[in-house]
């Protein structure tokens, strides 16, 4: 893109980057947190949700199957999900704090370089 269509969407209050509202990074922190967020309210709670809603059954299975191979493999099977479900825990928390992490990041980085665009103080002022 030249710097005349570029300067031109600037000038029309669009983006440099075609397809982009946030720049040349394409950074949103606002859709970062909403992320996050929907991580720790949604995502998390169902597959929690989700894992406790076979342990009962499981355990009735098992106990009727009791002295049976099924029940052995049963719980396998059980511990095995369990280990699944904790690995998916760790990974949505991971990913629920970096993505609140790159959020701050950005904002942060954001907030010090518009600081740094701010007006000097003269010293000679009022001499």
């Amino acid at each position: 893109m030249s710097f005349e269509e570029e300067w031109g969407r600037k000038q029309q209050g669009g983006s440099a980057v075609p397809g982009s509202g946030y720049g040349v990074l394409a950074t949103a922190p606002p859709e970062k947190k909403k992320a996050a967020n929907t991580i720790e309210n949604v995502l998390q709670p169902g597959t929690t949700k989700a894992a406790d809603a076979a342990d009962e059954p499981t355990t009735t299975a098992v106990k009727a199957f009791s002295g049976w191979e099924t029940a052995t493999g049963l719980t396998k099977a059980h511990t095995h999900w369990d280990d699944q479900v904790k690995r998916l825990m760790g990974r949505l928390n991971s990913e629920k704090t970096a993505l609140r992490g790159a959020s701050n990041l950005f904002t942060g980085n954001d907030q010090l370089t518009g600081q740094s665009f701010q007006p000097v103080q003269s010293k000679v002022t009022g001499l």
